[in-house]
């Protein structure tokens, strides 16, 4: 599932290369815990901007970094927990913070996920072949960024309508931009643009598809399962009841996987976009949560570990974006008894970790939970990715007045019910599961046994987490040639 089968030939061109731009790689133990980090690089990141393009920053995929701009190392992973007054609900609900890695947004380590096993391998060819990244968002700027540290050429792929800030910074980074027509939820496009590619260009690309890439799942089971473990010990959490993540490429529900194994009777809930629901109408549409993807089920998506389906009105998506952002929303969270030193905060949650927000507040009305019981979520970027939208909506929807932020808070907050949810048996999961088939099949090329093995053999998902170890093992010998050369 994740190729390290060696070639020698041109493993030893990229071990040349990372020698000739003085590149050492992470492992996953690194990633996991950082403390395990080499001394000479934690003095080289105190001299190191958090989005620098500098070989270096590959040790900062990782949630622990300290939250600057400039000069951080390493501390206890970044994490937020949401008020009363901001969930209405009287569940704890934390959220993992994306920030605080290089480009903003925690997708980057997906992309090192993926690319890393390749190029130890040599399964890619850094010096000739060009890494392509299709994405609805943050995963091709993590790619070109991890492709710009490494030496080799990127291609990013995203569909046209995502915010401005995604291509600003991607035109100075990518080697190319390649914009599909429609928004977040039109996969289908992106999937078809490399398709194209690989008609026109054959051997001098790679695509590393996040919807099927298992080092997408990999990292996140082994890197966010464990960093929200960590977050559990210092905050002496014994029991944790659910964990909530949108859908997207399918990767970031891996960490689900992994907290089950730790908290069996744990629920995993799949949020999407009300205004997209796949999983739960088998619906499509488009709609405005950026970066999460839609109208298919990824092929790394463990559908039969997936216990709850979760549509998220975008409205009020954008509405709480306003609320948590403009002076007379914070302003009316202050006085409905939200700590003013909490407003910091808010800007933590981009458009997609307002929508997980959402999604944890409906989790625990559905199954009544209450102050002794415990969501994770994922805040996967921050407002810095939205500064155009909150300008696109001021000039759409005028001042945001205190009047609004009273009728955002009644209707985006306390008014969230349990509707458009769905609560999975086994042969609700086993019909999701089964629409994989249409994508991954018949457009795909995927082989029918395969989707098969992932539903009926005991082993599949448990394989994966065997491979972080077989891994490491390579990127630890990589480095040994890479200084010993």
């Amino acid at each position: 599932m994740i190729n390290i089968t060696l070639n020698e030939s041109v493993r030893k061109k990229n071990i040349q290369r990372c020698r000739e731009k003085g590149i050492l790689l992470p492992t996953f133990a690194q990633m996991k815990n950082p403390e395990a980090i080499p001394g000479e690089i934690k003095e080289k990141l105190k001299e190191t901007g958090l989005w620098d393009v500098d070989p270096v920053n590959l040790f900062r995929i990782t949630w622990q970094n300290e939250p600057k701009e400039k000069g951080g190392v390493y501390g206890d992973v970044n994490f937020i927990e949401i008020p009363k007054s901001i969930s209405g609900v009287d569940a704890r609900i934390i959220a993992l913070v994306g920030k605080w890695f290089p480009t903003g947004a925690h997708k980057v380590g997906a992309t090192y996920g993926c690319l890393a096993p390749a190029l130890i391998s040599g399964n890619f060819n850094s010096t000739e072949q060009k890494a392509v990244w299709p994405s609805t968002g943050n995963y091709c700027r993590g790619g070109a960024y991890n492709s710009e540290l490494l030496g080799c050429d990127s291609i990013a792929i995203l569909p046209e309508e995502m915010s401005q800030e995604r291509f600003e910074w991607l035109s100075r980074i990518a080697g190319e931009v390649i914009a599909t027509p429609g928004c977040e939820s039109n996969v289908k496009e992106i999937f078809d643009k490399c398709h194209e590619l690989n008609g026109e260009r054959g051997d001098d690309i790679v695509i590393f598809n996040q919807f099927d890439e298992f080092g997408n799942y990999l990292w996140h089971y082994e890197i966010t399962g464990s960093a929200i473990e960590s977050v559990c010990k210092k905050l002496g959490i014994k029991s944790v009841n659910g964990y909530v993540s949108s859908t997207g490429s399918g990767g970031t529900i891996a960490a689900g996987d992994y907290l089950k194994t730790l908290f069996p009777n744990l629920k995993i809930g799949a949020a999407e976009a009300l205004q997209c629901p796949t999983l739960l109408r088998n619906g499509f549409g488009g709609h405005r949560i950026e970066g999460i993807g839609d109208k298919h089920v990824p092929w790394i998506h463990n559908v039969k570990n997936t216990d709850m389906i979760i549509a998220v009105d975008d409205e009020d998506c954008i509405s709480l974006m306003r609320l948590f952002n403009e002076k007379e929303g914070i302003s009316f969270l202050e006085r409905v008894g939200m700590d003013r030193d909490f407003a910091a905060n808010l800007p933590l949650m981009g458009i997609s970790g307002i929508g997980n927000l959402i999604a944890s507040i409906k989790m625990a009305k559905y199954y009544e939970m209450d102050g002794d019981d415990v969501i994770f979520t994922i805040c996967t970027d921050s407002m810095e990715m939205y500064d155009s939208r909150m300008k696109e909506y001021r000039e759409k929807q005028g001042a945001f007045t205190a009047e609004d932020a009273r009728a955002v808070y009644a209707r985006s907050v306390e008014g969230q019910k349990i509707d458009s949810m769905k609560e999975l048996n086994y042969y609700d999961r086993l019909a999701v599961h089964n629409l994989k088939y249409y994508t991954w099949v018949e457009q795909q090329g995927k082989d029918v046994k395969d989707l098969n093995s992932q539903w009926y053999d005991k082993s599949y998902w448990k394989d994966i987490p065997e491979m972080a170890d077989k891994i490491d093992k390579l990127i630890e010998e990589f480095n040994r040639e890479v200084i010993s050369g």
